[in-house]
């Protein structure tokens, strides 16, 4: 059964470890996810893009079949869907209304006016719903740039007044890391981070887990992160093992042997990252 994101992160929080966040593309991504989850007894969101939306149909196609998956697999750990970066109020309601237990509002291209304005229109909506929003400030660089702009982390001020005007349940602060593949070394604000946690006291989100050195993220943890999303680093070590199947294997054809190639690389990416969030031994 799916869960909003509400009790596992407040737990993540008071106990100071992280929830994995992984991007899910396809069914067997989602299985992967879910089997190796629930094989080390970790809660997990399952995040799911507007692109990836766009890939599966829609939002609810992808509620179905998670829901469907869960029940098939008899998996018991803590699961919450969710839309990652939705652009829109609108996308945000849509994704709701299909099912979704958690959702993220990003409005951070805005200004902090408008962000708070949106954000506060998709609390309205989702909580009446039982449904956990997740809002950002600031700007995560994206995989165009692979760098950090400075000038795009999050103000403490702003990210003060996105929290305590909005009502959301947790916050995703740009404070140095960037979606898909580093060019150079993350520059985590940990000062920053530490400062919003300690005057929002909501659970924070690192987006573009991928590429971040373990002791960063551990260090991440102390200060406040309470979720960790991660898709770069399972598209790298999938992608490789999928590659090296079909060059030793070039008669096959069936794509289901193609994609289950990459399984076992895939389930063990998942399970460093479990074991790393988790490293105090509390998740």
């Amino acid at each position: 059964m799916l869960e909003n994101t509400k009790d596992m992160l407040e737990k993540a929080k008071n106990e100071k470890y992280a929830i994995p966040h992984f991007n899910i593309n396809n069914l067997e991504w989602t299985r992967f996810i879910l089997e190796t989850c629930e094989e080390e007894k970790s809660p997990v969101i399952l995040g799911v893009s507007e692109g990836a939306k766009k890939y599966m149909v829609g939002f609810s196609t992808v509620a179905e079949m998670v829901k469907a998956m869960i029940r098939e697999l008899n998996i018991t750990i803590p699961v919450a869907l969710h839309l990652d970066h939705g652009s829109s109020v609108a996308s945000c309601k849509e994704a709701i209304d299909a099912g979704f237990t958690s959702v993220m509002i990003d409005a951070s291209k805005y200004s902090v006016e408008e962000n708070i304005q949106m954000t506060k229109e998709v609390v309205h909506y989702a909580h009446d719903k039982h449904v956990t929003v997740e809002a950002e400030i600031g700007h995560v660089g994206g995989e165009e740039d692979g760098v950090a702009d400075e000038l795009a982390y999050a103000k403490v001020e702003d990210a003060v007044r996105l929290a305590k005007e909005t009502g959301i349940d947790s916050l995703a602060p740009a404070l140095g890391s960037v979606h898909g593949i580093y060019k150079g070394e993350p520059k985590l604000d940990f000062e920053r981070m530490l400062k919003i946690k300690e005057l929002t006291n909501l659970p924070l989100v690192l987006h573009g887990g991928s590429g971040i050195p373990d002791v960063l993220i551990q260090k991440s943890i102390t200060c406040g992160i309470c979720k960790l999303n991660i898709n770069t680093d399972l598209q790298i070590v999938w992608a490789k093992s999928v590659r090296q199947f079909l060059n030793e294997n070039q008669v096959v054809y069936d794509p289901r042997k193609i994609i289950k190639s990459g399984e076992q690389a895939m389930k063990n990416m998942i399970k460093e990252k479990i074991y790393l969030l988790r490293s105090n031994g509390k998740a």
